[in-house]
């Protein structure tokens, strides 16, 4: 068994998701989850057999067993994953992906999705797990069919981080790339550079906010990360020619 089949016109049933410690005790597990479905991102090197099939296991590498599959991992030490236990209750939207493959940029994003699963209440831990399973669903798609992994991470990480600081250093270690690779990367699909990008999308959301809500100036200036009255009138100014109150009054 090399690839499985989600549906995932449903989000999944979450039985249990939490960070697992293994190969303390011993260097090898073998079990099988009955009724489960089971999610792991690792941290790790190790190996993975699944029908004598062995995956090898790398730091990056995301794995999806079926229920009812006996599996058998050979750790090479104390080894350290996140996991997910689920039952997916969909019956379309299928997809085929491989049982592991490499998360490359997109791990950072779906380590922090599953580690917000573990503390969270269930509907809400539902709902980042099924994130994570549609975004896992598509890391082999061509590049032709949307955004490069790495300027996908870099730019959900803005868009998480509108109202704070945002710097190229911390957003290249966010989508996993060096600052320079980022930078042409980011500018060779978006057309546009890393700083660039930020400024238009805090001046479109401020945009929307001062025409579609009550906020005060004040209030959707902080919110889009420039906190600084008279910053955010000049970059008002500038960027959409009319300053906040006469963008509010349109």
């Amino acid at each position: 068994m090399d690839r499985v089949e989600l549906a995932l016109s449903e989000p999944p049933v979450v039985a249990n998701v939490g960070i697992g410690v293994h190969g303390t005790r011993g260097p090898t597990d073998v079990f099988r989850l009955p009724d489960l479905w089971q999610l792991h991102l690792y941290g790790y090197a190790a190996t993975l057999t699944v029908h004598g099939a062995a995956h090898p296991i790398r730091p990056g590498h995301v794995s999806l067993v079926p229920p009812d599959v006996e599996v058998r991992f050979d750790y090479l030490g104390r080894s350290t994953h996140v996991f997910a236990h689920f039952r997916l209750p969909g019956l379309s939207d299928r997809r085929t992906v491989p049982l592991m493959q490499d998360a490359g940029a997109e791990t950072p994003l779906l380590s922090g999705l599953m580690r917000a699963a573990v503390i969270a209440p269930p509907a809400r831990a539902s709902a980042e797990l099924w994130t994570v399973l549609w975004r896992v669903a598509t890391l082999t798609l061509p590049s032709q069919n949307g955004p490069h992994p790495a300027v996908s991470a870099a730019i959900a990480h803005i868009e998480s981080n509108l109202a704070g600081p945002l710097t190229v250093p911390a957003i290249a270690r966010a989508a996993g790339l060096s600052h320079n690779h980022l930078t042409r990367l980011f500018r060779a699909e978006t057309g546009a550079t890393i700083v660039a990008y930020i400024r238009q999308r805090r001046m479109e959301r401020a945009r929307h906010l001062l025409r579609a809500s009550t906020q005060s100036i004040a209030s959707i200036a902080a919110e889009v990360g420039i906190p600084d009255l008279q910053a955010f009138n000049k970059t008002c100014r500038r960027d959409l020619g009319a300053s906040p109150t006469a963008l509010r009054e349109s």
